[in-house]
C-alpha cells in the first residue's frame, strides 16, 4: 500500500488525506472549531484492545500532538507504542465504511475491525 501522507518520526503513524477530510467534516458538522482528534488504544474489545476516537480541544501533559493539513492529533503515552506504524484511513462502501487502522503491532484483529490484540 502506498501512503503518501505525512507520519510522525517518533511514532510513524499515517493518518491518510481521507482520513484527515472526514475528521474535519465531522468537527465542521458538530461545530467544535479548534478541536482536534485524540487516538487512543483502551484495554477491552474481543481481542485485547480497542482504538478510541474522540474529538478535544487541549493536549494533555503526556500527549504527542501531530498534524496533517491543519488537523491536530493528540496520541497519550500509554497508546503511543500501540500505535506506532499504524495507518488511519476512512473507507466508505455499501455495507457501511468508517475509520480502518492498519496495525503491524497487531497479532491478531477481530471481525469489527475495532478490537485487536498485540
Amino acid at each position: 500500500m502506498d501512503y503518501p501522507q505525512e507520519k510522525s518520526a517518533a511514532l510513524d503513524l499515517i493518518v491518510t488525506e481521507k482520513a484527515v477530510q472526514q475528521v474535519k467534516s465531522l468537527l465542521a458538522r458538530d461545530k467544535l472549531e479548534g478541536h482536534g482528534l485524540r487516538v487512543l488504544v483502551t484495554d477491552g474489545g474481543c481481542s485485547g484492545f480497542s482504538y478510541k476516537l474522540n474529538f478535544e480541544k487541549e493536549r494533555k501533559p503526556d500527549d504527542t500532538v501531530l498534524e496533517w493539513d491543519g488537523l491536530k492529533v493528540f496520541v497519550d503515552a500509554s497508546s503511543a507504542p500501540y500505535l506506532k506504524g499504524t495507518v488511519i484511513d476512512f473507507v466508505s462502501g455499501i455495507y457501511g465504511g468508517g475509520f480502518k487502522f492498519s496495525n503491524p503491532n497487531a497479532t491478531g484483529t477481530c471481525g469489527c475491525g475495532t478490537s485487536f490484540s498485540a
